[in-house]
């Protein structure tokens, strides 16, 4: 299977309001200014309507879609990736005249009225429960079902112009950090989907906050781009807790009702080191030196012609080489700005993996704000944390 890569440009996509007696957002229709564009993206309407799947950009990863109502389109899903099969899928939606359609009884649970009010379309996802129509391979044979408004034009018109929502986990071979770019897509699923819709460099740079409002108290049960602090302030989420952080459900972990909370994730070909301080993941002298530490041990151990991918924030690391080890360096934000560091960090890690490093040292940084989100990544993505 050839794959094609047909660019379709986020700025050249607007939204107008379908029925003028509803909200903006019950039924909003796409409008392009460029027809080529329009045609790339009625191509890929097209492959999802014969149950195929493709790769499309959203603003936090790239997605794999297909038709999240069609058993054939899901399976597709599993195959491509290579997903274990009791990973549940996403399914997202361009309107909430679509969401309710998709709800039993047409009915949105209250408890997220207001949150889809302040935070819709955009980084979060919600577990509501499933109503027949969802086929029971998209949950694993849960009775909920996590569900997203993309704010990406692309994924939004793309979902709008095919009628039906789709179910898109991130366009990666599973286990693999995910794709931000077009080209990572490109590099793990070449000849395995038919196209992908190229919309640039993903806007967050890691995956959806996960919602539970159906708990008592709601909790996060994957951190996203969509923050705690955002999400906590709203009505009815002032007790909202986060898993692993306040509570642990073994029983959830081995029956997930959301991707994310089984399985390891997000890992390169080079073993991943995370350096973590306690407080507040801004000492650099002190993560230098305990990468020089650790290269010192892995030479004494026996390793030879060290090859090493530093990922960095803090501004030591610019001068920094070892004479016992090939050094590549690169910054990945500032850790005072953690929405940078977001965007970065999967683009460092792939960009790092491709130079053949053994292996990837990475400085933590606080878990402010989207800095949950990225340890939540790099703990997943390590298989050796330093406590410093």
């Amino acid at each position: 299977m050839l794959t094609k890569i047909e660019p379709v440009r986020p700025q050249n996509i607007t939204f107008q309001p379908g029925q003028s007696d509803k909200p903006p957002l019950y039924d909003p229709k796409s409008i392009f200014s460029v027809a080529s564009e329009e045609a790339a993206l009625m191509e890929a309407v097209k492959l999802l309507k014969e149950d195929e799947v493709i790769g499309m950009p959203t603003e936090t990863v790239y997605g794999l879609a297909a038709n999240a109502l069609s058993e054939i389109g899901i399976s597709k899903i599993y195959s491509v990736k290579n997903r274990p099969q009791d990973n549940p899928l996403i399914v997202h939606v361009s309107s909430l005249s679509m969401l309710e359609s998709i709800m039993p009884e047409n009915r949105i649970p209250p408890i997220y009225l207001p949150l889809l009010e302040k935070l819709w379309p955009g980084a979060l996802t919600i577990i509501v429960p499933k109503a027949d129509i969802i086929p029971s391979a998209i949950t694993c044979g849960q009775p909920t079902v996590a569900i997203r408004f993309p704010s990406h034009p692309v994924a939004r018109a793309l979902i709008e112009r095919c009628g039906f929502p789709i179910a898109a986990p991130s366009a990666n071979s599973s286990g693999k950090p995910s794709p931000t770019l077009a080209s990572h897509v490109m590099d793990d699923l070449n000849n395995r989907i038919p196209l992908i819709l190229d919309g640039g460099q993903c806007d967050f740079g890691v995956e959806s906050t996960v919602l539970d409002g159906l708990r008592n108290p709601p909790a996060i049960l994957r951190p996203g781009g969509c923050t705690y602090e955002d999400i906590q302030k709203l009505p009815g989420m002032e007790k909202l807790q986060v898993y692993r952080k306040h509570f642990v459900d073994k029983q959830l972990e081995m029956m997930p009702t959301t991707p994310g909370m089984k399985y390891r994730h997000y890992s390169p070909e080079a073993a991943v080191v995370l350096l973590e301080h306690p407080v507040d993941g801004s000492n650099g002298r002190d993560t230098v030196a305990a990468i020089q530490k650790e290269i010192d041990r892995l030479v004494e151990a026996g390793q030879q012609n060290l090859k090493v991918g530093v990922l960095h924030t803090s501004d030591e690391f610019q001068d920094f080489s070892d004479n016992k080890a090939q050094i590549i360096s690169q910054q990945m934000g500032r850790a005072s700005h953690p929405e940078e560091v977001a965007k970065a960090m999967f683009v460092g890690i792939r960009h790092l993996d491709s130079q053949g490093v053994d292996y990837i040292f990475i400085e933590g940084i606080s878990e402010d704000r989207e800095g949950m989100a990225v340890m939540n990544r790099l703990r997943k993505a390590a298989s050796t944390i330093i406590q410093l």
